[in-house]
């Protein structure tokens, strides 16, 4: 069997970042959503559940970490320079900040980051294995 990644995030509003998450390519999967959670779908191996607040406190005692609080970074692959481009550029076009962070330029790998409207922050790249350099290890 191969691994899966279900990542779980809190959201002040779920319409909006479902709506968010749809502009950057993820599907609703309806069969995991309700008024209080949304499963969201990139691909096979990836999907984010949004969870209102009061759903995430079903979960946890945690606090919820501010938007301006760093709690993890997402890394994402794109199939290329492009492609991370365009994701920064419909975040922000959607409601999220693109390039929360410098973006990194290496030139085997590119990636940038950015931060949907709850302050979680993914970082789309790029990578070309052939091109690293050998001294990379």
């Amino acid at each position: 069997m191969s691994h899966k990644i279900f990542i779980n995030l809190p959201v002040a509003d779920l319409e909006t970042s479902m709506a968010f998450y749809q502009a950057l390519g993820f599907t609703n999967n309806p069969h995991f959503t309700d008024q209080t959670a949304a499963c969201m779908e990139l691909s096979e191996s990836i999907k984010i559940m949004l969870l209102t607040h009061a759903k995430w406190r079903v979960f946890t005692d945690r606090p919820i970490p501010t938007s301006d609080a760093s709690e993890v970074m997402l890394a994402v692959s794109c199939e290329s320079r492009t492609a991370v481009d365009a994701i920064c550029e419909a975040a922000a076009a959607n409601g999220g900040i693109a390039d929360i962070n410098a973006a990194q330029e290496h030139g085997f790998m590119y990636s940038r980051a950015l931060a949907d409207p709850d302050g979680h922050v993914w970082e789309p790249f790029w990578m070309d294995p052939a091109a690293i350099p050998s001294d990379a290890d």
